[in-house]
């Protein structure tokens, strides 16, 4: 897992934001860029439990249209424990301030494609080590297992972005 915490830098995007600017890739993975063709599709996920079915249709339909079918199984699991993540930890508004939505990006640059997803909430994705009797837990390991690499980055004013990069 890759996590940075930096104050935001001019120029940097922050919560607020449309994104993914052009060009956007995490800064953690930009040894892994290839050449090749980039595209990028976002979505604004409901605060809903119905929503994770929708992200996973929407990962599909993005990874067909892309000709990538062969990381929809892998990507349809990162997508849906990290949509299941933002959903449950970061939809707490701070500061009192009226909630913000969920976004959903999957943004490919040559065989790479990045599922992302930016949320207002405070806490930080953490690996567990759950007990053997726990009903969760593991889908960070999940991530982990399935992705070349990792990580998350804190948002300005509040908020963080949490992604995984597949091939």
């Amino acid at each position: 897992m890759i996590n940075v915490q930096s104050p935001t830098a001019p120029g940097q995007w922050t919560t607020f934001d449309w994104w993914p600017p052009l060009g956007w890739w995490p800064e953690a993975a930009r040894d892994l860029l290839v050449p090749g063709p980039s595209s990028s599709a976002t979505f604004v996920l409901p605060p809903t439990p119905s929503s994770i079915h929708s992200v996973r249709s929407f990962t599909i339909g993005a990874l067909t249209a892309w000709g990538l079918k062969e990381l929809i199984d892998s990507m349809e699991l990162v997508v849906s424990e990290l949509a299941t993540n933002a959903l449950r930890h970061g939809l707490h508004p701070a500061d009192g301030d009226r909630p913000r939505p969920v976004h959903m990006s999957l943004v490919r640059r040559g065989p790479l494609v990045t599922s992302a997803f930016t949320d207002p909430g405070s806490s930080v994705p953490v690996l567990r080590y759950p007990g053997p009797l726990d009903t969760g837990g593991l889908g960070l390991h999940i991530v982990e297992s399935l992705s070349h690499r990792w990580g998350w980055s804190a948002l300005a004013p509040h908020g963080k972005i949490v992604w995984a990069v597949l091939s």
